[in-house]
C-alpha cells in the first residue's frame, strides 16, 4: 500500500505519520529529511523544489516493488506533486490512501509553526507568513482520488480515523 500524507507545514503530518508508520512497520519517507540531505551535500540550497519528491518517488517505488508498505510525509500542495503518487500506485498496482492533515485552530497552528524546532540538520523551518503565503491547491478528487481529511487538534481521534481508513477495502 502507498499512504500519502499531505497538508501545510505545522499541521501535524509528521507526528501522525511517524505513529502510523510505526504501527504498520511501513517505510516512512519524509521529504524534509531528503531535502535536508541535499542541502547538507552542497548540491543545492533551500528550496530544492522537486528534487525531494523525485528522490522519494524512486525510493518508494523500490520498496513497493518488493511488497513493502510506504508512507509519504510531504506537503503535496500542488497537482504535480499529487500526480506522482497516483501514477506510482497505478504503476506498482498497489492501493493508494491519502490523508490530508489540517489544523482548524489557526492560533494553535501558528503556535506550532513559530515554536517548531528544526529537527533536521540544515532543515528549513518556514515562518508563519511563509506558511500563509504557500500555494496550496484545492484537492481534485476525480484526478487524485478520495482522501481522508483529519484535524490534528485531537490527535487520538485523528489516529483512530486514519487507522480505520487504512483498513478499509
Amino acid at each position: 500500500m502507498l499512504i500519502v500524507f499531505a497538508g501545510l507545514p505545522g499541521t501535524g503530518k509528521t507526528t501522525l505519520s511517524k505513529q502510523i508508520a510505526a504501527d504498520l512497520r511501513a517505510t516512512l519517507l519524509r521529504v524534509d529529511v531528503i531535502e535536508a540531505a541535499v542541502v547538507r551535500s552542497g548540491i543545492a540550497r533551500h528550496p530544492v523544489n522537486e528534487v525531494g519528491y523525485l528522490v522519494m518517488r524512486d525510493i518508494a517505488a523500490a520498496n513497493l516493488a518488493i511488497g513493502g508498505t510506504v508512507l509519504i510525509d510531504a506537503v503535496n500542495s500542488v497537482t504535480e506533486a499529487r500526480d506522482i503518487w497516483v501514477e506510482l500506485a497505478a504503476t506498482e498496482h498497489v492501493p493508494l490512501r491519502t490523508v490530508e492533515v489540517v489544523l482548524a485552530d489557526s492560533e494553535e497552528h501558528r503556535r506550532r509553526v513559530e515554536q517548531r524546532d528544526g529537527d533536521l540538520v540544515a532543515g528549513h523551518v518556514p515562518t508563519w507568513q511563509q506558511v500563509l503565503d504557500r500555494e496550496y491547491e484545492p484537492w481534485d478528487e476525480e484526478k487524485h482520488g478520495h482522501r481522508l481529511v483529519v484535524d490534528s487538534g485531537d490527535r487520538a481521534a485523528a489516529l483512530a480515523a486514519i487507522r480505520g481508513y487504512l483498513t478499509m477495502n
